[in-house]
């Protein structure tokens, strides 16, 4: 496994990819620790490069391969995850609805997509709680709220 950072608006990001896939994103001052040797790599290149067009409002989506490890359920959220637009949100319980057919299943579904390991990526920003509420986010509501401002979801007049 290889691993560097990229420099971003929301704090650095801790990139680690294997021969085939990017398999992890963190951010700063949530990071598990380091594995692997730091270094460049094609899939490390091509991760930053796209999360910079992110960052810079050039890019909506993202063409990376990826892998990820979880159980079945932890996977479906996280392929759901991917099928939310750039500049749309979903709450927890729609996913859970979508997903299971049950609302009382909304509080696994929100712990899902904090064991994400791919977020920004895997879009777990665009979840948000009953009512529109921001909650639930691994890397801060603070940087959950800056994405959403990006992406044009939240109107950074009403959030002063």
């Amino acid at each position: 496994m290889r691993w560097t950072t990229l420099a971003t608006p929301i704090g650095d990001l801790y990139l680690a990819a294997n021969d085939n896939a990017l398999i992890q994103v963190e951010f700063a001052g949530v990071a598990h620790g380091r594995s692997g040797t730091r270094g460049d790599s094609a899939i490390l290149t091509l991760a930053r490069r796209q999360l910079t067009e992110y960052f810079a409002g050039k890019r909506t989506e993202f063409d990376l391969p990826l892998e990820m490890t979880g159980t079945d359920l932890q996977l479906k959220v996280w392929r759901a995850l991917e099928r939310i637009p750039f500049g749309k949100t979903r709450t927890y319980g729609q996913l859970a609805v979508a997903l299971t057919k049950k609302t009382q299943t909304a509080r696994a579904v929100g712990v899902c997509c904090g064991r994400n390991p791919l977020p920004v990526i895997i879009p777990c920003h665009r979840v948000l709680g009953t009512n529109g509420a921001l909650t639930g986010f691994g890397g801060g509501i603070w940087r959950k709220e800056w994405l959403l401002k990006h992406e044009g979801v939240l109107d950074p007049e009403l959030m002063l």
